[in-house]
């Protein structure tokens, strides 16, 4: 049964969530604006400004604070910033400092956090968490500051949007680092490893892969799977 502490956790968090959207992101993209950057580079920096102070932030703060009781009121809260970010689309009225009419994965950031949230949460609770959010909290962080970090990286060394390894290396050290606070050991290292690499490829074949989605797929079930055989203390 939800209560109304979760409730008021919920709001609480969802207003975070749009502090950082509509002020934070926008604040983001106008000092790089106005620092020379071409739009879609500012863009994509107000974009990983979200990732980790949205995505990431809420992701820590359920992981170690006991505020919910299920993954119910988590997972309702990203379909609901789900559908906030899709309907700018859809009706051609984006949110410019952080959307672009090319790519919608915002939409798939927020599906993909609660999706694994709820999973995750399961797996924490089989996994005898003491709080089963911290389950999912890793793999999350991974796709939330992980890949932050590799955007801030590229954006710096390039000034546009590319696939280069450096990123990815910036990504790695970063999340094994979480990793190891954490207290995952060698499963999470190897699954900010996995995570790392799996960022670095757009495309299989003819198909364009989301890395908001192969991200935290490949580091949730990696990390999973090593925890079963590879308990931590």
């Amino acid at each position: 049964m939800v209560t109304t502490s979760e409730i008021l956790w919920t709001l609480g968090l969802f207003a975070w969530v749009m502090f950082v959207v509509t002020v934070i992101a926008k604040a983001t993209y106008n000092f790089f604006v106005k620092r020379g950057n071409p739009q879609r580079v500012a863009i994509y920096y107000a974009r990983k400004v979200i990732h980790i102070l949205a995505g990431g932030a809420v992701s820590v703060i359920i992981a170690y604070l006991p505020i919910f009781s299920s993954p119910l009121m988590p997972f309702i809260m990203a379909l609901v910033l789900a559908l906030l970010t899709y309907i700018p689309h859809k009706t051609g009225k984006l949110m410019y400092w952080f959307q672009d009419p090319e790519n919608i994965y915002e939409v798939d950031f927020c599906i993909a956090w609660g999706i694994f949230t709820a999973l995750g949460w399961y797996a924490g609770k089989q996994l005898g968490f003491q709080n089963p959010f911290l389950f999912p909290a890793l793999p999350l962080l991974i796709m939330a500051v992980g890949d932050g970090v590799t955007g801030i990286v590229r954006n710096k060394l390039f000034k546009r949007r590319v696939k280069h390894w450096s990123g990815n290396l910036a990504m790695f050290i970063v999340s094994a680092a979480m990793a190891i606070v954490m207290g995952f050991g060698l499963p999470g290292i190897l699954s900010a490893l996995l995570g790392s690499i799996v960022e670095k490829f757009e495309y299989i074949g003819k198909i364009r892969l989301d890395d908001n989605i192969t991200v935290p797929t490949v580091s949730f079930f990696t990390l999973y799977a090593l925890m079963l055989l590879l308990p931590t203390p």
